[in-house]
């Protein structure tokens, strides 16, 4: 394969996401005056979209506001599979939680799934919606017994699905499990369509608009950095990390993973079907049909968010299979997307805390968001209309099954203590002076650890490295062009800003023009 330069230099033009790139969404403006609501949603993705098409239909007064732009943080570089089958999850769950709780959950994700195909279907959405079966397979004869396990599991839940020993392309395996009659399709699509449907009934969305904290109560108040209030009675908190934890401590009960997807024009035909790999790393195939041409979307690559070492290394691995396994004539787009896992694989869905029943999260959906997402939202609407579900207690963000989350909690935050320290006893060797245009390092001034960045202009951009969430580290992704923090997964643009939580402040930013003017006499180097 190609050093990260010369792979830089052969990049595809697209570099977001093809879901992003190919529909145009209506603008939305700021939210600059109070106003009052039965219900305040914040994050604009498939959660707090589906949620307030499900509460607009039951003639509720509903505000969505989203920090940046309308579905384009994590719904928006998804693979959008629709799937229950979750990667290797039943059998585990059997294990530590008990059968009931293993068919609530593939009995909630298959109704989100039906509900999706019934929404598609009620209002004629075109989104590219099919059908395909689901296979998870593994090219190792260790994973190859942990199949078997999860079949039995299969075959205990009563779900459809069989063992088979070889799939329609050239890859060798051991075995895969396949679950019959998933589907996939183009998850912006299909929500811009429900965001139509939602404005038309009077539901108000809003673009631009942070939420920085809440006033508890009877009728909680959402405030906003711009100062406007959004006063209602209940208020869901689905963005991608809670940005009101309440005492919930998410960012110690969770932690973020980053991975990566690239979209080829492949020499061999694709067989169809939704395929993930069991053992790591990751691969996870999909086809979708871009400017009238079948395309391979191969994913996979992951790792702990500012864990990952060189990001371009990932892109490369997943060009590497894919010319092995498909022959590539050409990547159209790659991008990247980041999710949270919670201590025992089950997201947090209902209560932000106990005591504060009009205060609900839905969070932690380990890349599996397309029908936790909408099961949270069905979820949303039960509990607001006051109806009891059958997944409240599935969901609950206030359980701790003791095994397996006290030594996932144990082991986690060791990890964040461990990259804690060496954060700050790392002693970066990097100069300032050798950075090339379009490149990014932690560099040494004066003794302080810095971040900086030459943008393609020659322009630097310097920032403090260390995370306003809890005090990490960040280190730079050369993917993304991002600063990102090994501890809780908070990330920053080049520039500092804010491009995930739980981080809420921006990085301290310096002035490059006086460091850039700086000898290496002059600044102790």
């Amino acid at each position: 394969m190609a050093d990260n330069a010369n792979y830089n230099e052969k990049l595809p033009p697209n570099t977001e996401s093809y879901w992003t790139n190919t529909i145009h969404l209506p603008e939305y403006p700021c939210l600059e005056d109070n106003m009052q609501v039965d219900v305040a949603i914040v994050g604009g993705g498939i959660t707090g979209i589906t949620s307030a098409y499900l509460l607009v239909n039951e003639g509720l007064k509903v505000a969505i506001i989203e920090a940046d732009k309308l579905l384009n943080g994590t719904t928006g570089h998804t693979t959008a599979k629709i799937t229950a089958q979750h990667d290797l999850i039943y059998e585990e769950l059997i294990r530590y939680a008990g059968k009931d709780t293993a068919r609530l959950y593939y009995e909630a994700n298959t109704d989100a799934l039906k509900f999706i195909q019934e929404t598609v279907n009620k209002h004629q959405i075109d989104c590219d919606f099919t059908h395909q079966d689901a296979y998870v397979y593994t090219t190792t004869e260790e994973y190859a017994r942990k199949l078997e396990k999860e079949a039995k599991a299969y075959e205990e839940l009563h779900i459809e699905g069989k063992l088979v020993n070889k799939l329609p392309f050239d890859l060798e395996i051991y075995n895969a499990l396949v679950m019959k009659n998933q589907a996939q399709f183009h998850p912006l699509k299909y929500l811009a369509h429900l965001t139509k449907i939602i404005t038309e009934k009077g539901g108000y969305i809003f673009e631009n608009t942070t939420a920085v904290n809440i006033e508890t109560g009877e009728h909680p108040t959402v405030l906003t950095r711009g100062g406007a209030r959004i006063t209602a009675k209940y208020v869901l908190s689905c963005s991608h990390f809670p940005f009101y934890e309440g005492a919930g401590l998410y960012s110690t009960r969770m932690h973020a993973d980053r991975s990566y997807i690239i979209a080829a024009k492949v020499k061999t035909a694709y067989p169809g079907g939704m395929y993930i790999s069991a053992d790591e790393p990751k691969r996870s195939l999909r086809y979708a049909t871009i400017n009238g041409e079948e395309m391979i979307l191969i994913s996979g690559e992951s790792h702990k968010t500012g864990q990952g070492g060189e990001t371009l290394k990932h892109y490369e691995a997943l060009e590497a299979f894919g010319q092995q396994v498909f022959g590539i004539e050409n990547i159209i787009y790659r991008w990247s997307a980041q999710d949270l896992t919670t201590l025992d694989k089950i997201p947090y869905i209902g209560e932000i805390t106990s005591g504060q029943k009009n205060i609900l999260i839905a969070t932690g959906y380990r890349k599996w968001g397309m029908t936790n997402g909408t099961a949270a939202a069905l979820l949303f609407r039960d509990t607001i209309l006051g109806k009891k579900s059958k997944y409240q207690e599935l969901y609950s963000p206030s359980r701790f099954n003791l095994n397996p989350s006290l030594k996932n909690f144990l082991t986690q935050n060791a990890n964040v203590v461990s990259h804690l320290i060496k954060g700050k006893l790392e002693i970066p060797q990097n100069d300032i002076h050798n950075l090339s245009p379009d490149e990014g390092a932690v560099i040494n001034i004066n003794g302080q650890r810095k971040g900086a960045y030459r943008d393609k202009e020659g322009t630097l951009h310097i920032v403090d490295t260390t995370c306003t969430h809890m005090g990490c580290e960040v280190a730079w992704n050369d993917g993304e062009r991002s600063w990102d923090c090994p501890c809780h997964g908070s990330r920053f643009s080049y520039t500092g800003e804010v491009l995930e939580g739980p981080a809420e402040k921006p990085l301290q930013k310096y002035d490059y023009k006086m460091i850039d003017n700086l000898t290496s006499e002059d600044s102790g180097y």
